[in-house]
């Protein structure tokens, strides 16, 4: 780190810490100010994961809450302010910094393997809330059986029911000791939900977590206002049901935008400040492209960590700092359920090109495999996809997509590599591999050409992609030693097979590509060509194989030609 620079806060999610132990902040803090001029009673935030919501909600936290030490006095945090933009706002916004109790959930920990797992932990974080407010029940502000229903709660002695309805009776304990309604604060609500359905306990999920909200958020009298965050919108008949007071903001809209990721000044601000002002291109190439609204926003996750990189190593490079972070099922979903129509989209996004779909906001985790518009949803609303444009057709809206950096396209690619790998490993490639050995270029040919159909395929470099096609086909090839692109005579071969047994032929392969068809066979006789020009075959010669087995292959699009030429007795 530099000297006399603040600490960059990876990770860091609580507001507090961030300004306790001076770690550098990103202000966000004019979104107090948006949300009380435009907030609902019930407002849902819909992001994609590791885009400071989490860090949001703890700066509300800090500026509404009526905060109080264990014996129930109260505290101020005003200083966690000072020098923020907030406090230029004015004393109609001011006056609203620590006036409320609140109530204060994560449900990230239900990510378990089971639902009785997953529902202790969102036990376990209920009840951690009635601890921390447990200040209520020492004074007489709640009557004998409200403190006893209290304290089952707090110690996990309730019934099941009673958790359901916590949050309801943890406000109305509140209000009866602060004489003022409860603000609400939900952080990943859709984390329990989506594991859920991966998992196979959705139906068991969805009704509890359904009648939390019902209870806490649609039936409460002591709700002043509560602010819900998500990766993904759950439809209100799966979720929200009769939840009238509910104000949705996704990707889609324009009012929160800047709030949630690092607009273009802010990320040059971090950059300059760090030293790394000449690093902005780059950055911009890899971590910026997501539009919220009409806001164009980096991914401040992967911004934080370009920058720590950047400034700590002597020689680095940007990674997908992102892909080691995020769920990536979802794409998993789209590549391994891709039928033809599907596989040819996801080629055109990743060279770069666009698709246009239906945009539906309210779907559920069940309906996921209903269509394959559905997917595309998910992929959007999850930050794997942006919006460069909509048109209304009757009453649905379609939106012409794109992948929104390199980043999030080496997710698509490298999902796709572990896809075609995992095809591999239980494909059986016996008469493959003999016909590669044998010279039957017949087999060669017809065995490429069905697993390059069945592929996807990223043409950023043509060559390139064929190459590694290739080299995964082959890579389960017993007795032999694969080299590739390695010196060899006056070139480099593309790919070399040399046998551990010496009686066995030596495979020299070399790779050409065309626009059209009809240049197949040209490409071909080209490639050997090569090999011989190159004199690619005198290293095996020099060792003493006397049969090589030379191959010249031309690819096309999802087809292919080999020819094969023989030396050696």
């Amino acid at each position: 780190m530099m000297a006399g620079k603040k600490r960059i806060g990876i990770g860091v999610e609580n507001y507090k810490v961030l300004m306790d132990k001076n770690y550098y902040y990103v202000d966000k803090t004019l979104l107090v100010k948006e949300f009380l001029e435009k907030g609902a009673m019930v407002n849902l935030f819909i992001r994609p994961r590791r885009f400071g919501k989490t860090l949001a909600l703890s700066m509300l936290r800090t500026f509404f809450e009526a905060d109080t030490d264990a014996k129930g006095n109260l505290t101020d945090n005003s200083h966690y302010f000072a020098g923020k933009q907030i406090m230029e706002a004015g004393d109609e916004y001011i006056r609203h910094m620590g006036r409320y109790p609140v109530i204060s959930l994560s449900l990230k920990s239900a990510k378990q393997p089971e639902y009785r797992m997953a529902y202790s932990c969102l036990v376990d974080e209920i009840c951690r809330e009635y601890e921390r407010h447990r200040y209520v029940v020492a004074e007489d502000a709640l009557i004998d059986i409200h403190k006893e229903k209290y304290m089952q709660i707090m110690n996990r002695r309730a019934e099941p029911e009673e958790y359901a309805t916590a949050l309801k009776f943890l406000s109305e304990c509140l209000r009866q000791y602060h004489g003022k309604n409860t603000v609400i604060l939900i952080d990943e609500y859709d984390v329990p939900l989506e594991n859920a359905w991966f998992e196979g306990f959705y139906d068991q999920m969805i009704k509890f977590i359904r009648s939390v909200f019902e209870s806490a958020l649609k039936t409460n009298d002591c709700l002043e206002f509560a602010i819900v965050t998500g990766c993904l919108r759950i439809s209100r008949e799966s979720i929200f049901t009769g939840l009238n007071n509910l104000k949705v903001v996704s990707v889609l809209n324009d009012n929160f935008a800047e709030y949630f990721g690092f607009v273009q000044e802010e990320v040059k601000a971090l950059l300059q400040y760090y030293g790394a002002a000449g690093k902005m291109e780059e950055a911009k190439q890899w971590y910026d492209g997501y539009l919220f609204g009409t806001a164009e926003v980096y991914n401040p996750w992967s911004i934080l960590n370009y920058v720590d990189d950047a400034i700590s190593q002597s020689v680095f490079f940007p990674k997908p700092y992102w892909s080691n972070t995020s769920s990536n099922s979802i794409v998993r979903e789209l590549v391994e359920k891709a039928d033809g129509e599907a596989k040819q989209e996801i080629e055109t996004l990743i060279e770069g090109g666009t698709i246009e779909k239906p945009v539906h906001e309210d779907v559920t985790y069940g309906d996921i495999h209903k269509s394959q518009d559905n997917l595309w949803n998910f992929l959007f609303f999850t930050g794997y996809l942006k919006a460069i444009g909509q048109r209304l057709d009757g009453e649905d809206i379609y939106l012409t997509m794109k992948i929104p950096n390199k980043e999030v396209r080496y997710i698509y690619r490298s999902t796709i590599r572990e896809w075609f790998e995992q095809k591999l490993r239980v494909a059986d490639f016996t008469s493959f591999y003999r016909a590669v050995v044998t010279g039957d270029s017949y087999t060669f040919e017809e065995t490429v050409k069905y697993y390059l159909r069945g592929s996807i395929s990223y043409m950023d470099s043509a060559e390139r992609f064929y190459h590694g096609f290739l080299l995964g086909l082959l890579s389960a090839l017993q007795d032999y030693e694969m080299v590739s692109n390695r010196e060899s005579g006056d070139g480099r071969p593309d790919i070399m097979l040399k046998p551990y047994d010496e009686n066995e032929p030596v495979v020299i392969i070399e790779i050409k590509r065309t626009t059209k068809f009809n240049l197949m066979e040209t490409e071909c006789e080209s490639a050997l060509a090569q090999i011989e020009e190159k004199n690619y075959t005198a290293e095996p010669l020099d060792e003493g194989y006397t049969r090589i087995l030379k191959y010249g292959i031309c690819f096309c699009k999802k087809s292919c030609k080999v020819k094969c030429r023989e030396i050696g007795m």
